[in-house]
C-alpha cells in the first residue's frame, strides 16, 4: 500500500511562486524594479517606475528618459516606496528596454505590469 503514494503524481499549483514570495515580501520586491500604467483621465495615462537601486541619481535618470521618450515627466516621494519616477504616457516596454540597454537593471529584474 506504501507504494501507491509514491506513484501518485501532485497536483500542479499555479500560486506557488505567489505564495512563496508572501513569506519575505518586503526583501522580494526590492529585487524587482517595478514598472506600471496608470489610466488618468480618457486616453491619458501615466507610467511609474520604482524600486531602482539608491545608489543611482533619479534625476539623472529621468532627465535621459524625457529627452529619449519625448515626455514630461517627475520624481515624486512616496512614503511607503521611496522615490518613484513618473513619465506621461504609456512608456512601459521603452522604459524597460532603456534600463536594459543602459546596464542600469538586468532584463530578468524587471517587471511590467498591465496589459
Amino acid at each position: 500500500m506504501s507504494d501507491l503514494g509514491d506513484q501518485i503524481p501532485t497536483a500542479f499549483d499555479p500560486f506557488a511562486e505567489a505564495n512563496a514570495g508572501d513569506s519575505g515580501a518586503a526583501a522580494g520586491s526590492k529585487d524587482y524594479v517595478h514598472v506600471r500604467s496608470q489610466q488618468r483621465n480618457g486616453r491619458k495615462s501615466l507610467t511609474t517606475v520604482q524600486g531602482l537601486n539608491k545608489e543611482f541619481s533619479y534625476s539623472k535618470i529621468l532627465k535621459d528618459l524625457k529627452k529619449e521618450f519625448c515626455c514630461n515627466g517627475t520624481v515624486v516621494q512616496d512614503p511607503e516606496l521611496g522615490q518613484v519616477i513618473q513619465l506621461q504616457g504609456d512608456q512601459r516596454k521603452n522604459v524597460s528596454n532603456f534600463l536594459v540597454q543602459a546596464g542600469i537593471v538586468k532584463k530578468e529584474h524587471i517587471k511590467i505590469h498591465g496589459f
